[in-house]
C-alpha cells in the first residue's frame, strides 16, 4: 500500500524533473528543426532554446520563468488500495514546491487575488481515470499562459470534418509568435464541448514522434505558414500535431485546438 508522505515526495520529484529537463523526444525534435532550418534568424532562435535547455538541466533551474498552471493526469488501478485522496497529495506537493521552484501563478478569476501557493478553487487540476490493474500512474503537465491563451474550441457542423485542418491552421496563424513557437498542437476531435478540450490537452502527452498520416498532413500545412521560431520566420512553426478522438453526438462535431509552446514540459511515474 502506498504511503501519503512517500507519494508527496515522488510528486515533488516529478515537478522538479518536468521544470528542469525537457522530454527526450521534444529535445530531439528541436535539434532536428535546428539542423533543417535555412534561415539564420530561425537557427539562432533554436540554438538559444537548445542552450537554454542545457543550462536549465545543469543548474537545476526552470526551463521557463512561466512555470505554468499545475495540471495532472492520474490513472488509478481498480485493484490498488489508497487510504487517502490523491488530490490532497498533489496539492501538498505543489504547495511545497512553490516555495522552492514554482512561480505562484494561481489567481482568482474575478478578483485576480493570488493564492500564493499555486492552489485554490479547482487547482491543481487533477484528471483522474480508473484503469485495470494495481498501478498508479501520475503525469505532471504544467501549462503556461502564453500558449493556453491562443487555444480555441469550435463546434463544427457534422459534415465539416474536412474543415478540421483549416481550423488548426487558422488557430496557429492567428497566434503568430505569441505562444513561443515552434509549437506543439494538441487536437481534440469529438466527444462533447468539454471533452474535446480535455482530449486536446491529453494529446499533448503523446511522444512527438508518434504522429500518424492525418497529423503529419496538418503539420505540413501549419509549417507552410512560415511563422517560424519565435514568430520571426522559418521552416519550423510547429514540431508536431497530436490528436485524440471520441465518439460524439450525431448532430455535432466539437473540435478543440490546445497550443503548447516549444517547452512541452511533462514528467511521469508509475508505482
Amino acid at each position: 500500500m502506498l504511503e501519503f508522505e512517500r507519494l508527496v515526495k515522488v510528486v515533488e520529484q516529478l515537478i522538479v524533473k518536468a521544470h528542469t529537463e525537457i522530454p527526450e523526444d521534444v529535445e530531439k525534435a528541436l535539434r532536428i528543426a535546428y539542423e533543417a532550418e535555412e534561415s539564420e534568424i530561425a537557427r539562432k532562435n533554436l540554438g538559444i532554446i537548445l542552450e537554454n535547455l542545457e543550462i536549465a538541466k545543469k543548474s537545476g533551474v526552470p526551463i521557463c520563468q512561466d512555470t505554468g498552471l499545475p495540471i495532472f493526469f492520474v490513472e488509478i488501478g481498480r485493484d490498488l488500495r489508497l487510504d487517502f485522496d490523491i488530490k490532497k497529495v498533489v496539492s501538498v506537493a505543489i504547495r511545497n514546491m512553490t516555495q522552492k521552484i514554482l512561480r505562484p501563478n494561481a489567481v482568482h478569476p474575478m478578483t485576480r487575488a493570488n493564492s500564493g501557493d499555486n492552489t485554490g478553487l479547482g487547482v491543481p487540476i487533477v484528471n483522474c481515470e480508473i484503469v485495470d490493474g494495481d498501478r498508479l500512474r501520475i503525469v505532471y503537465f504544467p501549462k503556461g499562459a502564453g500558449s493556453e491563451n491562443v487555444s480555441m474550441l469550435r463546434m463544427l457542423l457534422p459534415m465539416e470534418a474536412r474543415r478540421i485542418k483549416d481550423f488548426v491552421v487558422e488557430v496557429v496563424a492567428n497566434a503568430m509568435g505569441l505562444p513561443c513557437p515552434p509549437v506543439i498542437v494538441g487536437l481534440g476531435i469529438g466527444g462533447s464541448f468539454d471533452l474535446s478540450a480535455k482530449l486536446a490537452k491529453k494529446a499533448l502527452l503523446r511522444r512527438l514522434d508518434s504522429m500518424n498520416d492525418f497529423e503529419l498532413e496538418i503539420l505540413d500545412a501549419v509549417n507552410d505558414l512560415g511563422i517560424g521560431p519565435m514568430g520571426l520566420g522559418g521552416k519550423t512553426t510547429a514540431l508536431a500535431v497530436l490528436s485524440e478522438i471520441a465518439h460524439c453526438h450525431t448532430a455535432s462535431l466539437p473540435v478543440a485546438v490546445n497550443i503548447q509552446c516549444w517547452a512541452n514540459r511533462r514528467a511521469e511515474v508509475v508505482l
